[in-house]
């Protein structure tokens, strides 16, 4: 498959449910509740997008302006389907959403990620590197003191200035 073929647009609140069918069959992502996917298309479509192949959804990234910091975007969680693994889409997606008018102001990404979680490390680590942001690493909800011990520690990544 040629990426050409993948067209990246901003998300819709019908794609909610889609979005919430494409990460349950993303493991090791964490479903969200189908409400908040919903919310994700229509409350913050202008930072988020989806990928669709032939009229199917084969990828999604949600993201949003930090209130506090709207120079920061923050990714709450890139998915991407079997379909169109390998083809660099999630890179795709991370550039078309900082060409994105709502992203006019921003010069820092950020993204948590488990220790374990390799293919977003790389994703990321790739991602500042292609574009020479330097990027920065610190704990943000700690496994234990946040997540009573049932979920690993989540590792913040600030990338940027870009």
């Amino acid at each position: 498959m040629s990426s050409q073929t993948i067209e990246l647009c901003r998300p819709e609140a019908t794609q909610g449910f889609s979005v919430h069918k494409l990460v349950a069959n993303c493991p090791p992502l964490d479903t969200n509740s189908m409400y908040c996917n919903l919310l994700q298309c229509s409350h913050f479509a202008g930072t988020s997008v989806v990928a669709m192949l032939d009229g199917e959804l084969v990828g999604s990234i949600s993201g949003y302006l930090i209130p506090e910091r709207p120079d920061t975007l923050f990714i709450w969680q890139v998915a991407v389907g079997d379909k169109a693994r390998g083809e660099g889409l999630a890179t795709r997606m991370l550039a078309h959403l900082l060409e994105r008018p709502a992203c006019r102001q921003v010069a820092y990404m950020e993204t948590t990620i488990t220790e374990a979680n390799q293919a977003s490390w790389a994703l990321f680590t790739r991602f500042a590197e292609r574009r020479g942001a330097p990027t920065q690493k610190t704990i943000q909800f700690d496994r234990d003191r946040h997540f009573g011990g049932e979920h690993d520690s989540e590792m913040l990544l600030r990338i940027g200035p870009f």
